[in-house]
């Protein structure tokens, strides 16, 4: 049992070493999300726009990132992940940047989203691509499991520095997250290591499609399936502190700390379940219960009656949600028969695609009946352990073929 425990504790830091730089990018990049969070809403209120304006911008992200995501995972096949990465954090801090110029400008607002957009594929997809490249089969979800620790870290802290930040000008951490941005961007260019070999780079160069020929096979299901996970948090984030305000009366603080342990209990999740539990072959129970968990916590979020209830129920839906990115993530890339790049791409477009019609769906049904999103998401989440199942007879007629041929 002694044996056994410390060669998972040296299997963990041997992944988590070969990971260390790309993660402390990881956490940085989402910790300059992070800043501009609490203060996104107040620079529209502040050019004296319309709520709207909001849901438009972040809609024009998702939609911008759909596009040209996958373009980016491709050209990070050709020319190196390292490149693309440092590109991306550039354009990102460009973007921050402008948003902050864009003070007293609304259009400008919408340009540096644009830009943001544009350039997020750059940094996200190719950084998952990159995990998977230095990551064998055995320690791909581990690795998966690192990155999504690394990110939910960053929102935590995020949110919380630019709230403090907000107090000398609610400009301010649009120019933080940019500075970050471009600091990060020197710190890959001087620590990261290519994970693409030229004679690799060279092979996946000559390999031709667009993004949907990453959407072949059985693993179309599980592309599908990440659709469904992205479609969830988005359509929450969109009606919760609707739904919350109305049920209990909670206010904006009260639903950040609410966001606040969800996300630290996500985070561990991720660093210590997933990446412990979920070993190779291990993917598809945690698929199933993921589903089930989240499509549940759904559900007791209508049982909500005060701020500590509400906190549980929506912490029990981040609970199953947040195993299923990493799993995901590992099965794809895993068996993608395509570049990591261009697998990954297709991804961060399911989630940018998820991003753009979650938040406007759950609005819409909210208006309708408050407690219908939640009611909705609950039987897709449920219903996606179909697409699970799916996946699972596809692959054993697929082995089966195999065997026999």
């Amino acid at each position: 049992m002694v044996c056994l425990t410390v060669d998972l504790v040296r299997g963990v830091v041997a992944v988590f070493r070969r990971l260390s730089v790309i993660l402390l990018m990881l956490v940085t990049v989402f910790i300059g999300f992070g800043l501009i969070i609490p203060v996104l809403p107040l620079m529209v209120s502040h050019v004296g726009a319309k709520p709207v304006n909001l849901g438009l911008m972040l809609a024009v992200y998702s939609a911008v990132a759909f596009v040209i995501s996958p373009w980016w995972g491709r050209l990070s096949d050709r020319v190196g992940r390292k490149p693309v990465l440092i590109v991306g954090l550039v354009g990102f801090a460009l973007s921050f940047i402008t948003f902050g110029l864009g003070k007293d400008h609304l259009w400008l607002m919408y340009v540096a989203r644009v830009i943001g957009g544009g350039f997020s594929g750059a940094v996200t997809a190719t950084a998952m691509a990159y995990i998977a490249d230095v990551t064998g089969v055995e320690d791909r979800t581990k690795g998966m499991a690192f990155a999504g620790m690394a990110i939910g870290t960053g929102f935590i802290f995020g949110p919380f520095i630019g709230g403090l930040l907000s107090q000398y000008g609610i400009e301010v951490p649009f120019f933080a997250s940019g500075g970050l941005a471009l600091l990060n961007a020197l710190w890959g260019g001087l620590a990261l290591k290519e994970s693409v070999s030229a004679e690799r780079r060279a092979a996946l160069g000559e390999q031709a499609g667009s993004r949907w020929a990453a959407f072949a096979g059985r693993l179309k299901y599980m592309y599908l399936v990440d659709f469904v996970a992205q479609f969830s948090i988005a359509a929450l984030e969109g009606c919760f502190q609707y739904f919350e305000a109305a049920k209990i009366g909670a206010s904006a603080r009260d639903i950040g700390f609410m966001f606040f342990i969800s996300g630290v209990v996500g985070a561990a999740i991720q660093g210590g379940v997933v990446q412990r539990y979920v070993k190779h072959g291990r993917e598809i129970p945690a698929l199933y219960a993921g589903l089930v968990v989240s499509g549940l916590g759904l559900l007791t979020i209508l049982l909500s009656v005060n701020f500590w209830t509400a906190a549980v129920f929506m912490t029990l839906f981040g609970a199953g949600n947040t195993v299923l990115k990493p799993t995901l993530t590992s099965v794809v890339t895993k068996e993608t028969t395509v570049g990591q790049g261009l697998a990954s791409g297709l991804l961060s477009s399911m989630d940018s695609l998820a991003r753009i019609i979650g938040p406007v769906l759950a609005t819409y049904l909210f208006q309708l009946n408050h407690s219908l999103p939640f009611v909705f998401m609950a039987v897709v989440a449920l219903s996606a352990t179909g697409l699970v199942y799916a996946y699972q007879r596809a692959s054993n007629r697929e082995r089966i073929v195999t065997e026999t041929a």
